[in-house]
């Protein structure tokens, strides 16, 4: 019987043995993703040949999907590592906080202030968490949490609705795009992407470092996450 629902798995030091990456293969993943935002370019390169290997000893095709950093729209660090952000509770995101606690923490994005206002809705570790802008002073952001949770050291903001002035390709994305290439990545996966200029601007630059037109085939959009460009 054939899978409309396909698999897609993270690969990290722990899943990039041969043996582990063999199980998981058999066990029905069909697509392993390469997380740029961590790990040095040949580590990406050695991964995508083990995954090839292994899959060709297993007879079963796998896609490799090359995951963009895109720009760092992350909240810093915390003195414990995390905090537990309860529904109703005031946070502020402070771009001048160096160590965050209970009450506030620190940007990586520094600009996000001119980018949202009163209103603004914020999505934090990819969703998991939704604040509500109340007022924005100088470089704090006064925030209600509508959704809660655990919120750890440099997990990810985005605006509901996009917004947000940061270039969606950063020079690491565009270096990164050139390694993607070189291993042939079946997908490239761009981190907030604001406008269909971005996704153009991937493709051009796919193309410049050997990949083929014609084998671009759609851009699927994400909401609030990532658009997905597929190579076949």
């Amino acid at each position: 019987m054939s899978r409309d629902t396909k698999i897609v798995a993270t690969l990290g030091p722990a899943s990039s043995d041969a043996e582990v990456l063999e199980r998981m293969i058999r066990a029905g993943v069909d697509v392993v993703r390469l997380n740029f935002s961590h790990g040095k370019p040949q580590d990406h390169v050695d991964r995508a040949r083990l995954v090839r290997e292994v899959a060709a000893r297993v007879g079963r095709p796998v896609g490799i999907l090359a995951d963009l950093q895109g720009p760092k729209i992350r909240v810093g660090k915390f003195a414990d590592g995390k905090v537990r952000l309860e529904t109703g509770e005031r946070f502020i995101l402070d771009a001048r906080c160096e160590l965050g606690n209970n009450e506030r923490v620190g940007l990586d994005y520094k600009d996000l202030t001119r980018d949202v206002s009163a209103g603004s809705v914020l999505l934090l570790d990819d969703g998991r968490i939704v604040l509500d802008v109340q007022r924005v002073v100088a470089s704090e952001i006064f925030t209600v949490v509508r959704h809660g949770g655990d919120l750890s050291d440099n997990k990810g903001i985005n605006r509901q609705g996009g917004g947000l002035s940061a270039p969606a390709l950063t020079a690491k994305d565009m270096e990164d795009i050139r390694t993607a290439a070189s291993i042939d990545a079946d997908f490239i996966a761009v981190s907030f992407p604001k406008s269909a200029a971005d996704m153009y601007m991937a493709k051009q630059l796919i193309h410049a470092a050997g990949g083929q037109a014609q084998t671009i085939a759609k851009i699927e959009r994400v909401e609030a996450v990532a658009a997905l460009e597929e190579i076949i």
